[in-house]
């Protein structure tokens, strides 16, 4: 089957819910912004499909009762189709009471999601507490007297799925999501060196000399400046805020990838051509370590990532 942006859908919104709801922070009541969601995703290698069904989203002002939405129809998204700075809208252009919010969530229709492997072959996807409470972003945010707000839900599939070994699907949706403020982010642009990929990847596990390249890579972008890179492992606080897969251009022959929807500030990129499980510590061997400054609003060209040269 193949899974689109099921367009053209109309939403309704309990309208009472946000008549009664006034946001803090402003002495009228009456006070509104407008405000549109959308989803994307950082981009994985591990699956060619990560299907999953939207029915509706709820966000709660600080001070007031929780506003929900039930879409008319459900929103059935490949969430892989979303990556490298593109992204599908979930709410549009709604009127919301001004002030703080509190949390967000998403409620799902959970038998109508799934992913599939590089092989061709359609996997269950285990959603816990799915269809009764939905995945709830504890992140809080606001919406500007007379703005026009729109925020990114980030779904950071790499992140989020997991093999449960034995449970009662195959894979499991441990969500990893961040809400993200447009006005606040831009993206890194960049290449890892094709040539050294090319000299440096090794066939002979006799070899020392050779990188043990179990496939064309990654670039892993930390925030912060001089981060030490370290593996992808959900178990664990920090690592990378996303792993973002390589893609050979055969124009040029160089390979490239984007980071996008990151916040103002800096950040640490590094290359990895080693498989990332991210429930283990993988101990990956990195080779390129660069720091880059993204600007609100602006798409940075990174320098091209230096691997190390074996001889």
């Amino acid at each position: 089957m193949n899974y689109g942006l099921i367009k053209g859908l109309s939403i309704t919104a309990l309208a009472a819910a946000v008549a009664a709801c006034g946001g803090s922070g402003s002495s009228d009541s009456d006070a509104t912004g407008t405000a549109s969601f959308d989803v994307t995703d950082a981009p994985t290698a591990q699956f060619t499909e990560v299907v999953v069904t939207f029915t509706g989203l709820s966000v709660k002002p600080a001070d007031g009762e929780a506003i929900e939405f039930t879409f008319d129809e459900a929103k059935t998204l490949d969430l892989l189709t979303l990556q490298g700075g593109e992204s599908a809208p979930l709410l549009e252009d709604q009127e919301f009471p001004a002030g703080e919010y509190e949390w967000i969530r998403l409620t799902l229709n959970v038998d109508n999601s799934y992913v599939s492997e590089v092989d061709g072959s359609e996997k269950t996807l285990f959603i816990p507490s799915g269809a009764q409470t939905g995945l709830k972003l504890v992140s809080g945010f606001t919406i500007a007297q007379g703005g026009d707000n729109n925020f990114t839900i980030d779904f950071d599939v790499r992140k989020s799925i997991v093999n449960p070994q034995g449970g009662q699907a195959d894979y499991y949706l441990k969500p990893a999501l961040r809400l993200i403020d447009n006005l606040e982010v831009g993206s890194i642009t960049g290449q890892v060196d094709f040539s050294a990929i090319q000299q440096t990847r090794g066939t002979d596990d006799t070899d020392d000399s050779k990188l043990d390249c179990a496939y064309d890579g990654s670039a892993y972008i930390y925030q912060g400046a001089d981060v030490e890179p370290t593996d992808l492992n959900i178990n664990e606080e920090g690592g990378p805020l996303m792993v973002v897969p390589v893609t050979a251009n055969p124009d040029d022959g160089l390979y490239s990838y984007t980071a996008a929807f990151l916040t103002a500030g800096d950040y640490t990129v590094s290359y990895s051509c080693q498989l990332d499980d991210n429930e283990l510590d993988d101990e990956l061997e990195f080779d390129g370590t660069q720091n880059v400054t993204v600007e609100a609003g602006v798409e940075t060209e990174a320098d091209t990532i230096p691997l190390v040269q074996f001889n």
